[in-house]
C-alpha cells in the first residue's frame, strides 16, 4: 500500500513537472502586450503561465526583461539574481544587475557588479561608461577621469564620453588632449549637438575667437539659443571688435539666462561704442548679479565711464569702492589723474599718486605711468 501511494505521488509529481516544461506563453498575445507598452499586463500573464518554482534560466530572462520594462524593478532584480545563482558566468545578467541597482539608488552594490565584469572582460565599454558615472556620484574625480579615459580609448566616437573627457581636460587646461579628444568624435559626427557645445567651450577656452564665432552660429542655427552659447558668441564678437554683433548676441540672452560675464561684457560693449549710460547700467548689474574677485574691475570700469561722462565726482565714488574689493595700483593712479587733472586737488593728487608708487606696479609694463607720477609729485609739491 505505501509502495502503491508513493509510486502515484512519483507519476503525479513527474507529470506536473512535465506540464510546467511543456507551457508555453503565447508568443502573439505577448507582442502585442510588448508593441502597446502594456509590460505590467505582460508581466502578470507571464507569472501566471509559469507558476513558481521557475528554473529555466531562459524564462527567467523573460521574467526578469518584462518586470523591468514594468518598472517593477525589485522582483527584476530577484529574476536576474536567480539566473546569476545558477550562471555566475553570464555577463549581460550582471550588466543587467548594475544596471537595476543604479536606478534603484544602489550604487555601491552596482559597482560591485560592473567591477565583476571588468575582471574578466577590459573591453566593454559600457560598463567603463556606468563606472565613470558611478565615479562621479561619488566625487571620486581621480577615478571618474581614468574610467572615461578606458571609455574613451575603447569607444572613441561615442559623444557623451567625448564631451566629458574633453570637459574635464578643459577645467584642467589640457587643451590640446581636449582638442584629440574631440576631433575623433566629430570626425565621426560633426552636426552633433553635445559634441559641438564641448567644441565651443574648448575654443572659447583657448581664446580662438573666430572659431568660437563659427561653433556657436552652428549651434545657433541648430536651435541652441542658450545662455551659454549666446554668450560665448558675444564674448567672441567683442574680441574681435565687431560690437553690434556682440550686442546683438548679449541682449539675445533671456533675463533667466544672464550671469555676471555676460553683463560684464555688454557694458564693456556699451563702452566700446561709446554708451557710457548703458556701460554703467550692465555693469551695475554685473556687480550686483554677484559680488566675485572680479568686483574690483568691474567698479573701476564704472568709475572710468563717469570719468568720460564728465562726472567726476561718481567715478571717483566707484574707484573708491573698487578698492574695496581689489587694491590695484592702477586704481590710486586713475583716482590721482582725477584728482590732477579734473579737479585740480593737488593734495588729493599728490596722495594717490603716492599711494600707486607704494603699491610697487610692474616696473616693466607701466613704467610711463609711474615715471609720469614721480613728476607730478614733484610738480605738485612745489
Amino acid at each position: 500500500m505505501k509502495f502503491l501511494c508513493y509510486l502515484i505521488l512519483l507519476l503525479t509529481s513527474q507529470m506536473v513537472c512535465y506540464a510546467q516544461q511543456t507551457t508555453k506563453a503565447d508568443d502573439a498575445l505577448l507582442l502585442d502586450y510588448y508593441q502597446n507598452q502594456r509590460f505590467a499586463e505582460a508581466a502578470d500573464y507571464l507569472k501566471k503561465t509559469y507558476p513558481e518554482p521557475v528554473n529555466s534560466t531562459k524564462t527567467l530572462g523573460q521574467l526578469a526583461y518584462t518586470s523591468n520594462m514594468a518598472g517593477r524593478l525589485a522582483d527584476a532584480e530577484a529574476y536576474y539574481q536567480r539566473i546569476y545563482n545558477i550562471d555566475a558566468t553570464n555577463t549581460p545578467v550582471l550588466y543587467s544587475l548594475g544596471s537595476l541597482n543604479l536606478r534603484r539608488g544602489n550604487n555601491a552594490r552596482a559597482e560591485l557588479y560592473f567591477k565583476r565584469i571588468i575582471a574578466r572582460d577590459s573591453t566593454n565599454f559600457m560598463v567603463f561608461k556606468q563606472l565613470a558615472t558611478i565615479s562621479h556620484d561619488k566625487n571620486d574625480m581621480t577615478m571618474y577621469i581614468a574610467y572615461l579615459q578606458r571609455a574613451n580609448r575603447l569607444n572613441p566616437t561615442e559623444p557623451d564620453v567625448a564631451s566629458d573627457l574633453s570637459g574635464i581636460y578643459i577645467s584642467m587646461k589640457f587643451t590640446t588632449q581636449a582638442e584629440k579628444v574631440l576631433t575623433a568624435a566629430i570626425t565621426s559626427d560633426p552636426e552633433n549637438i553635445v559634441l559641438l557645445n564641448s567644441l565651443m567651450k574648448l575654443q572659447y577656452a583657448q581664446k580662438k575667437w573666430p572659431e568660437t564665432i563659427t561653433t556657436c552660429l552652428k549651434l545657433v542655427d541648430n536651435g541652441d539659443r542658450s545662455g551659454s552659447v549666446l554668450s560665448r558668441l558675444g564674448v567672441s564678437y567683442y574680441n574681435i571688435k565687431k560690437y553690434e554683433c556682440a550686442l546683438d548676441a548679449l541682449l539675445r540672452i533671456e533675463e533667466i539666462s544672464q550671469s555676471e560675464n555676460s553683463y560684464y561684457y555688454t557694458g564693456l560693449t556699451y563702452k566700446a561704442v561709446k554708451d557710457q549710460n548703458m556701460a554703467i547700467f550692465y555693469l551695475q548689474k554685473a556687480i550686483t548679479e554677484g559680488i566675485s574677485p572680479n568686483t574690483g574691475a568691474y567698479y573701476g570700469e564704472v568709475a572710468d565711464s563717469n570719468e568720460k561722462l564728465h562726472k567726476f565726482k561718481k567715478a571717483i565714488a566707484a574707484y573708491q569702492k573698487s578698492l574695496e574689493f581689489d587694491e590695484s595700483p592702477m586704481i590710486y593712479y586713475s583716482l590721482a589723474n582725477v584728482y590732477d587733472t579734473n579737479l585740480k586737488d593737488k593734495k588729493s593728487a599728490i596722495k594717490y599718486y603716492k599711494k600707486y608708487l607704494a603699491g610697487k606696479p610692474p616696473i616693466e609694463k607701466q613704467k610711463g605711468f609711474i615715471d609720469y607720477s614721480k613728476s607730478r609729485i614733484a610738480v605738485l609739491s612745489k
